[in-house]
């Protein structure tokens, strides 16, 4: 198998447990550099990868001439610079959802990977997530029928706002709709393609510099995906809602992948990703009611994925263009909240 060397420019909660604590365990991948400043996460990284160097400037790394694949997992604002240097010093390149901060940032990078023949995705782990897994193949089994409606929920209880967090401030690319919409319209737009009309509703509910609440509406030919994420939800509401002709699904609880990563669990077992009998969700039909056991969820099939495209030249499962895709449903339904109005996605569905 062809080995990789990577290079980890960023090295917080997402370059440790998202990227550094999969990639880890996917063979065919060596982090060879990891770059960061602050002291705290420079022992993190010498402790997860000690044959690693650890460099302070993303520059040592994008222009090191031995590294092959470049994961840029630093605030979103800095996604585009370092991608966009990392390209042109021809490397492949992982870009930490969500994908730019603009849409023409992501049409520049798409355009100069293509030109420089060279790949450029975005981490959306959260297509590997075992609710999502699960909500697709009933959804492809057809046991619902035709789907009217869809419901999606990414919930969390912050009711203080973090200082020192650049989350928190109000800088191009922060706030929930960036964060959390990245994952729950990628899953949309996975599911089902890009709709016709969208409507949001964006809100400060803790009175901070961002958004922490929003309600997108994406409206298709026949079907309706409400996309909804807060930041003060103690109780928890259901994670999926699904309507249909035949039946209705219903279920709680995240996919547990990242709750085992934060407390130190790595992807090293066979049963990895597999979630407990509680949280498996609520199948409804005409003909019977039962719970639908869940399937393992697995964040390793994206590296596997990503070695795949780049080794054999096998076809990516996140592309450039659907996570640009994301970035212009953001655009739009920032401007859905602004002027109040159902927004034309017809633009989209022409490009």
């Amino acid at each position: 198998m062809r080995n990789i060397n990577v290079g980890i420019i960023g090295y917080g909660l997402s370059g440790r447990i998202f990227h550094g604590a999969i990639i880890k365990y996917v063979e065919g991948f060596s982090v060879k550099k990891i770059s960061s400043r602050s002291p705290e996460k420079i022992q993190s990284a010498k402790e997860d990868f000690p044959d690693a160097e650890v460099v302070s400037s993303f520059e040592d790394i994008t222009q090191d001439p031995n590294i092959d694949l470049v994961i840029v997992s630093t605030p979103n604002i800095h996604h585009f610079p370092i991608a966009e240097n990392a390209l042109k010093n021809n490397k492949h390149v992982i870009i930490e959802k969500p994908f730019t901060v603009t849409s023409i940032e992501g049409k520049l990078l798409t355009k100069l990977a293509i030109e420089k023949q060279l790949l450029i995705s975005v981490y959306q782990n959260r297509r590997f997530d075992s609710d999502l897994l699960t909500v697709k193949e009933i959804i492809q089994s057809n046991v619902l029928g035709d789907i009217v409606e869809f419901e999606s929920h990414f919930d969390r209880f912050r009711n203080e706002i973090k200082k020192n967090s650049w989350r928190e401030e109000n800088t191009p690319g922060s706030g929930v709709l960036f964060d959390l919409g990245s994952h729950l319209i990628d899953q949309a737009l996975y599911l089902f393609g890009i709709p016709e009309e969208i409507y949001c509703d964006i809100s400060h509910q803790r009175n901070g510099k961002v958004d922490d609440n929003f309600e997108l509406i994406m409206y298709y030919e026949s079907l309706k995906v409400t996309l909804k994420a807060s930041s003060l939800v103690k109780e928890p509401l259901p994670r999926f809602i699904i309507s249909g002709s035949k039946g209705s699904f219903q279920k709680y609880g995240l996919d547990i992948q990242e709750s085992d990563l934060r407390s130190g669990k790595r992807p090293t077992y066979p049963e990895w990703g597999k979630e407990p009998e509680e949280l498996w969700g609520v199948l409804n039909t005409i003909e019977s009611r039962k719970v639908y056991e869940s399937i393992p969820g697995n964040y390793r099939l994206y590296y596997e994925n990503v070695h795949d495209a780049i080794s054999k030249g096998s076809e990516l499962i996140v592309k450039a263009v659907e996570a640009m895709n994301v970035i212009w449903i953001i655009e739009k339904a920032i401007l859905s909240n602004l002027e109040k109005r159902r927004i034309s996605c017809y633009d989209m569905k022409n490009l």
